[in-house]
């Protein structure tokens, strides 16, 4: 039997690209079917930049998108990241030229996921994307493969390396948001502009494309409600911990008889929870289904060689011929996102009040709490040097987002209270 070499173009050569480099190099023929990949034409914005592998001879584009139309190639992988701009027109022009396309793009397909794979659908090609969610720890093709003989309800998880890394250092070295993310940029965890990461767009972004696949619509990041670890305090984390629980950054989804809901929010995660001890830059997923139970995940989430290696696994099912549509349902038949109201999304809550000390703040608290149909869970109050007033801590039962927002602006027009009460979630998982 004649083995086929298969002509890979890559567009970006940062982090992951310069990994699939060197691993090509050296494993051509690593895919299960015999066949070799081999890269013979490369984009960058830097031609001259010092690679660990050498380019020389691999044709050069200036121009993504004329790499992706290039008939030289037969495999196009994008990374070169962003939802918009080069990557989304590059990923079309390959498409519409009727090559298969890998990704490893969360942005491109979160934003654009439904339209692209309408593309993809009607040249009758693969687009695949395995790198853009946990890195090299196979999330999507647990969704997409192993689950779908079961009914997805819930998935909740870590997905920002960087912003788990700034929580567990933040709690075990007791230091600053500002000085622990300094650290992480540093050490290269964080970027010079850490806002993607810190703010929470980056878990959205894979978060959103995990629904997609685990509820059969079509990916909406617009639709996602999101809040970053930027207004976390040690403060927060300390009191967290005397109540028994971490506090990490969960991305999660459930789909319920009102829709769909896609959350990112900084949550409180109980000691000894699998969540919990999900420590520095690791990436762990919870996947909850009616016949299967629970799966737990956990892996590393970046880096060269963890998502180099799920860019390879892509290219291999390419040439071993696995067909599936993009989602779960071919795109003309993806469920349209319906997302869950606040009246109908229930959960438990921290809040964290700062006030005067003085008499009757307790009571006043607890009669708007008590107005609002708040019931009160666990109580702490404690003293804190430099506050600036007293910390009082409470965390309440079940309770609907929209009660929760109306018991906020109720209890921040208390005249002892001196500033809007922190609102944290506590994890459902």
């Amino acid at each position: 039997m004649t083995k086929k070499t298969w002509r890979i173009g890559v567009a970006g050569l940062g982090t992951v690209g310069g990994g699939l480099l060197e691993f090509l190099s050296q494993r051509p023929d690593f895919a299960p079917v015999g066949d070799r990949a081999v890269i013979t034409a490369v984009s960058a914005r830097n031609r001259t930049r010092r690679r660990t592998t050498d380019i020389s001879a691999i044709a050069w584009f200036d121009d993504p998108v004329a790499l992706a139309a290039s008939p030289d190639i037969d495999i196009f992988v994008e990374l070169v990241g962003g939802s918009d701009g080069p990557a989304k027109a590059a990923v079309e022009a390959a498409l519409k030229s009727g090559k298969p396309v890998v990704t490893a793009n969360k942005a491109l397909i979160a934003v654009h996921g439904a339209e692209l794979a309408a593309l993809a659908e009607a040249a009758g090609v693969p687009l695949l994307f395995e790198a853009a969610v946990m890195g090299g720890t196979p999330a999507v093709k647990m969704l997409r493969e192993a689950l779908v003989g079961d009914d997805i309800s819930a998935l909740a998880g870590i997905l920002n390396g960087t912003c788990n890394f700034i929580l567990s250092e933040m709690e075990s070295r007791g230091r600053s948001f500002a000085a622990v993310l300094a650290d992480a940029q540093a050490l290269g965890y964080a970027e010079a502009d850490p806002t993607t990461d810190v703010g929470g767009f980056d878990a959205a972004h894979k978060i959103s494309i995990l629904a997609a696949l685990a509820f059969g619509c079509a990916p909406d990041f617009a639709a996602a409600e999101i809040e970053g670890i930027e207004a976390v305090e040690q403060l927060d984390i300390s009191l967290a911990k005397d109540l028994g629980y971490r506090i990490r950054l969960i991305a999660s989804t459930e789909k319920t008889a009102d829709g769909v809901a896609v959350r990112v929010h900084p949550s409180l995660v109980p000691f000894g929870h699998p969540l919990a001890e999900t420590r520095g830059a690791t990436n762990a997923l919870f996947i909850e289904g009616r016949r299967i139970g629970r799966i737990f995940l956990q892996g590393p989430g970046a880096g060269a060689g963890p998502t180099a290696a799920a860019v390879a696994a892509d290219i291999a099912d390419i040439m071993t011929g696995a067909r599936r549509p993009v989602f779960q349902a071919p795109a003309a038949l993806l469920n349209p996102f319906i997302a869950i109201a606040p009246d109908h999304r229930v959960g438990k809550a921290y809040l964290r009040l700062l006030v005067k000390d003085q008499a009757g703040v307790i009571a006043a608290v607890s009669e708007t709490l008590a107005e609002c149909g708040v019931s009160i869970d666990s109580f702490l109050q404690k003293p804190v040097e430099d506050a600036g007033g007293v910390p009082i801590v409470l965390t309440t039962h079940a309770v609907a987002e929209s009660v929760l927002t109306e018991v906020i602006n109720r209890i921040e027009r208390l005249p002892a209270v001196l500033e809007r009460p922190r609102l944290l979630r506590i994890a459902r998982i």
